[in-house]
């Protein structure tokens, strides 16, 4: 039997998602949006695709108008891409409280029907809505996961490749913190072909690369003009569930529930993290540099902060 993936949200981020889980017969995907017909339109578009990607599985969509989410029973893994998308000159922040609504009434409805599930947060701002999510599914810190450290090293590897003229395949690059303008881009844990990124890349360069990597989603959405990114995003957020799904123990930045670690406690924060089977298996931590280390600790502060508005 195949494992079952359902993703909330059949906006570009959540149907994009869909479709490569579904392309490379990782899951069966249920796909889920408050729109009668379309998230039934694009699953059926989906499965018509898999003879020709050579995919053998199941898609289907729901509405889920009135509530209800059934069909997504006994799911293994649920991305909750559901909320309101960001706009030009719009913050993160600014999402705050409606998208929070949106979490809210998500996972109470979709915990009550799998509640054996793996939770992974894309909705923003990322890290309060996986610290609501967390709260309100009521489930081991383990399997609640917020998508950001994927993305953010994802593209800070981009603009790395581009400075270099290298494949994206040598470099691994490492950013740690919340999901914002606050996140903090290690360029002294990053690395190409094992070389780290001081030695190959001049100072002022590589403080342009960690400013751009900072505002990656920004200058998306302001060249969209009307959208956020979504294929980075979709493609940061199959990799992490194939990584649980085939329990690969794949040590990738994630935002997680910190007890101590990295002296934050009670928060969702970007780390290290191995994914497996059971979620987030274990976190690794790594010594910071006094800079680093204050740079993480205002990173935290800021994700606080939005924690604090919504009491949780």
């Amino acid at each position: 039997m195949r494992k079952k993936v359902t993703v909330v949200g059949g906006g570009f981020v959540g149907s994009t998602t869909a479709q490569r889980i579904h392309d490379a017969g990782l899951a069966d995907v249920v796909l889920t949006d408050i729109l009668d017909g379309v998230p039934a339109g694009k699953a059926l578009d989906m499965a018509e695709s898999g003879p020709i990607m050579g995919s053998d599985a199941h898609a289907a969509g729901i509405s889920t108008a009135h509530g209800d989410y059934s069909g997504t029973e006994n799911s293994d893994i649920i991305v909750i891409t559901a909320g309101f998308p960001r706009k030009p000159g719009m913050s993160r922040d600014d999402l705050l409280k409606a998208n929070y609504d949106v979490i809210k009434a998500v996972v109470e409805a979709v915990v009550k029907l799998s509640p054996k599930a793996i939770l992974i947060v894309v909705t923003n701002p990322l890290d309060a809505m996986a610290q609501a999510a967390f709260k309100i599914s009521k489930f081991p810190k383990a399997r609640v996961i917020g998508m950001a450290g994927v993305l953010d090293s994802a593209r800070m590897s981009t603009f790395v490749a581009e400075e270099l003229d290298v494949s994206v395949e040598n470099v691994h690059s490492f950013v740690l913190g919340g999901h914002g303008d606050d996140m903090v881009p290690l360029t002294r844990y990053s690395t190409v072909a094992g070389i780290p990124l001081p030695e190959l890349i001049a100072k002022d360069k590589l403080d342009a690369i960690v400013t751009r990597t900072r505002k990656g989603g920004a200058e998306i959405v302001n060249l969209l003009k009307t959208g956020s990114a979504y294929y980075a995003p979709s493609a940061a957020v199959f990799e992490m569930a194939e990584a649980i799904l085939k329990d690969k123990k794949k040590i990738l930045p994630c935002a997680a529930y910190l007890e101590g670690e990295y002296g934050v406690d009670g928060l969702f924060v970007g780390v290290p993290a191995k994914l497996g089977a059971g979620g987030i298996e274990q976190i690794i931590e790594i010594k910071l540099l006094p800079d680093e280390k204050a740079a993480l600790d205002k990173s935290a502060a800021s994700v606080r902060e939005l924690v604090n508005v919504l009491r949780i």
